[in-house]
């Protein structure tokens, strides 16, 4: 069952679009992000096989494939790049880069991927658009897997934090409702290693002038709320935490 709602494109800003799939019988949703920077877009993380028609459809009712001159794979996880094999060749751009950890390119090549692969951590910290706008890439590493990463927009405030932040809950919305901060405790206490790397994380993220948060999983984190979720991840349990007799 889909909400009609979420049928097309979502504008969060006037150029950073949600471009999912939404499914009512589902706790755990996955959000790919295209943002629209003029004549240039980034896609973030394109998903899985199972929702790349939905996926796609949105990508091309809201630019231009041609433009599209990179993605974004904050790490290798089927929910959040299966189907970048298939989103390349539509694209079919010669000159598409993909950016990743190179703990995750090493990973990704696996799909055959024809495009170059860029690694964030091997002198290319930061993706500078034509318009001089800037997408710093920030490691996060075994947050939950060995080489992901996060990308913060300086245009907008915007980050794009991967697994981190993350929700699983019933009746989901696109936007963090009040409840949220508890909907991201199982999320987190499943995936995240332990509170020791999701603690030094948060105080990370505290140096930056943050406006929204864009978790692959769960709800977009607005205005009051980013600090709520902060603080809240800060001290949460989780991953190793939570077994017994393990001690770190």
């Amino acid at each position: 069952m889909v909400d009609s709602k979420y049928d097309n494109a979502v504008a969060v800003t006037r150029d950073i679009f949600w471009i999912g799939f939404y499914d009512a019988t589902a706790k755990l949703h996955c959000n790919p992000y295209l943002l629209v920077d003029d004549q240039e877009v980034v896609l973030f993380d394109p998903g899985s096989i199972t929702d790349f028609p939905g996926i796609m459809r949105k990508i091309i009712d809201t630019t231009d494939l041609k433009i599209i001159s990179a993605v974004v794979v904050s790490h290798q996880d089927p929910d959040v790049c299966g189907n970048l094999a298939i989103v390349e060749d539509v694209i079919d751009q010669p000159d598409l880069k993909i950016y990743a950890h190179s703990r995750t390119n090493r990973l990704i090549r696996h799909m055959g991927l024809k495009s170059e692969l860029v690694s964030i951590d091997e002198g290319e910290e930061s993706l500078t658009l034509s318009s001089g706008r800037k997408l710093e890439f920030i490691a996060t590493p075994y947050l939950h897997a060995p080489g992901a990463i996060m990308t913060f927009d300086h245009s907008t405030g915007s980050l794009f934090s991967s697994d981190v932040f993350g929700a699983v809950s019933d009746g989901w919305d696109l936007f963090a409702p009040e409840n949220f901060p508890q909907s991201m405790d199982l999320f987190h206490q499943e995936y995240i290693p332990a509170n020791a790397l999701l603690k030094n994380c948060m105080e990370q993220l505290e140096t930056y002038d943050i406006t929204r948060i864009l978790p692959q999983h769960g709800s977009i984190i607005e205005g009051d709320n980013i600090q709520v979720a902060i603080d809240h991840l800060k001290t949460l349990k989780c991953g190793l935490d939570l077994i017994p007799g393990i001690s770190l």
